[in-house]
């Protein structure tokens, strides 16, 4: 077991990343709301896709909605009524995209360049029907391809798609400008996706929480699903999913100071802008998420369908379930409970679900536990390293913290407790993994925070 020191063979060159590739490479640059706030933003956007194009590539730019339109937007639409239909809404809640995407061509041609704007279908990206979360079913860059083969630089309007049969415009929800844009890189074959937002890469803490936190120059893909899957807001866990999917460098940068930012790798052990490493299990966060509900379903009848049909209707919920674990109902063996946790904010709608389902599915009971918390670690080999399933459970053992769940996979390693002992089990993890910070009492958070101590690779 280890956890990632510091190596001067693991730092990234700014320069070196921006010349990694062969000339003529495509590279997709996203430009999150915050880098686009205003005029300044969006000049420096322009600058740094003209920088890139004279370093001999050929550049996608994708764009988020400037600063906080989507929200006011969203706002608009509840003050004409407080039920929108979903299709209605998305069709409104698209339009920032595309006033990013005409300012952006202006400074552009500014400079110089020749763009050309693309909506998120004329781009190609065909989704399902669900609204308001609609998931890519295909991608046809045509006419991006086009416009990269003549010279333009094509500017597509992030967060949006089209349905397959209808054509009906819909969004992709949470990170859906990140997932435009790793989606597109995948289908263009690029070599990489950069990611500009306000912050400069992947910390090893908050640092608007902790002023001593680190910035991490490489993560694998794996690494960066768990945090992402955690409650990290750098990255979307869809669009990490994604990028790995595909094989998909990932570079988080910011839009505001040429810092080389963090890379995050497809395999670390492939990569050329990484050197080979040993295989053995190692450590790299420390996560609380305190946003967590702990929902019971009782008395499931002993049928081998049941269980099946619970976790239907969690999925049409939209429920991210996090850890599961099935016990028998007391004396009676012909039935069962199910535990099962998912982010807060998602299980009034599985509640809801559930208990409309109860009769047909034949359960006894629904018990909601909305004081609980997952203290989780990530990295690589969990599942085979019985050391470090070892050192977390003693961790909290000797800390006295009751664990109501235990989940782990090839890449974390993850207990449920009561709320209130949440900070109790992080601070004891984060002892135990050599990961505490030099002031123990600056890494709490608000309530629904994520808490992450992250090892310096």
């Amino acid at each position: 077991m280890r956890t990632r020191k510091a190596s001067a063979a693991n730092e990234v060159n700014l320069e070196e990343t921006d010349r990694a590739f062969p000339p003529g490479s495509v590279v997709v640059q996203k430009f999150g709301g915050s880098s686009l706030a205003d005029a300044a933003g969006i000049l420096r956007a322009a600058e740094r896709i003209a920088k890139t194009r004279t370093n001999g590539y050929r550049v996608v730019a994708v764009v988020s909605a400037m600063g906080d339109t989507t929200d006011d937007l969203c706002d608009l639409a509840a003050e004409v009524s407080p039920r929108p239909l979903p299709v209605d809404l998305d069709a409104l809640l698209s339009i920032g995209e595309l006033v990013s995407a005409a300012l952006l061509a202006i400074a552009l041609t500014d400079l110089g360049q020749v763009p050309r704007t693309f909506t998120g279908s004329a781009a190609g990206l065909v989704t399902d029907s669900i609204h308001g979360r609609a998931h890519i079913t295909d991608v046809r860059p045509n006419r991006v391809r086009s416009s990269l083969a003549n010279g333009e630089v094509p500017i597509v309007a992030g967060f949006q798609g089209r349905t397959q049969k209808r054509n009906r415009v819909t969004t992709l929800g949470r990170g859906g400008s990140d997932l435009t844009a790793v989606a597109l890189a995948a289908a263009l074959g690029a070599e990489i996706c950069e990611i500009y937002t306000d912050v400069d890469g992947v910390y090893t803490a908050d640092p608007r929480v902790v002023p001593a936190a680190r910035k991490i120059d490489i993560l694998s893909s794996e690494e960066m699903l768990e945090l992402a899957a955690s409650g990290s807001k750098v990255l979307h866990l869809r669009c990490v999913e994604y990028a790995r999917r595909f094989g998909l460098p990932i570079h988080v940068r910011s839009s505001f100071v040429p810092v080389s930012g963090t890379l995050i790798l497809p395999g670390l052990d492939r990569h050329p802008l990484q050197q080979p490493a040993r295989e053995q299990a190692e450590v790299t966060a420390v996560s609380g998420v305190d946003s967590t509900s702990k929902i019971t379903v009782a008395g499931i009848p002993d049928k081998p369908d049941s269980i099946a049909r619970i976790f239907q209707v969690l999925s049409r919920s939209g429920a991210d379930v996090q850890a599961i674990v099935q016990n028998t109902a007391g004396p009676d063996t012909r039935r069962s409970d199910v535990s099962l946790v998912v982010p807060a904010a998602q299980a009034a709608a599985a509640l809801a679900m559930l208990g409309a389902e109860k009769g047909s599915i034949g359960f006894e009971g629904l018990h909601n536990d909305g004081e609980v918390g997952r203290v989780s670690i990530s990295g690589l080999g969990m599942r085979s390293s019985p050391e470090i399933f070892c050192t977390f459970l003693k961790a909290l053992s000797d800390a006295d913290v009751d664990l109501d769940l235990f989940d782990i996979s090839e890449t974390s390693m993850g207990a449920v407790t009561h709320a209130d002992r949440l900070a109790d089990a992080e601070r004891a993890v984060r002892r135990a993994f050599g990961m505490a910070p030099s002031d123990e009492g600056s890494v709490a958070g608000q309530a629904g925070d994520l808490r992450t101590v992250v090892r310096q690779p």
